[in-house]
């Protein structure tokens, strides 16, 4: 099976077992499983690079903005404002990135063996997140 059959797998299983409250955690043990080491996300542009060993694989979304653009300033108690309303499951992925961007997140790297998060803004500004550990269901 392909990195990219793979990842479309824990992509679906996630989608299956995870809570709507606190769901972050299991997306991240899905992928994890099948090699993903890290996530790289360019929140304005929506693109996610799923880094493994085998390579790497580019998921793009709809750009949050185009052409010039003024990049919001880093807000960090706005970002933590939209991850504990992403982690309540009162948002979704696409209303979570609008937010992490209007907070002036330009970037944030997910480490799925060291299980944080770290939100960039433009000027290296960066606020780090840990998650905890889940068992997925067999």
């Amino acid at each position: 099976m392909s990195m990219l059959d793979r990842l479309e797998v824990a992509q679906q299983r996630a989608a299956t077992i995870r809570p709507k409250v606190g769901g972050f955690p299991y997306l991240a043990e899905c992928l994890r499983q099948v090699g993903v080491q890290r996530v790289d996300c360019d929140v304005p542009a929506f693109s996610m690079l799923y880094v493994t060993a085998e390579g790497s694989v580019l998921e793009q979304g709809p750009p949050l903005a185009q052409g010039k653009t003024v990049v919001p300033p880093f807000q960090e108690a706005a970002l933590v404002a939209t991850l504990r309303a992403d982690q309540a499951g009162e948002t979704t992925f696409p209303e979570f990135m609008a937010g992490s961007w209007q907070a002036g997140v330009v970037r944030y790297h997910v480490d799925l063996e060291g299980r944080t998060c770290t939100y960039i803004g433009v000027n290296g500004e960066q606020y780090i997140e840990h998650y905890p550990h889940v068992e997925l269901p067999v």
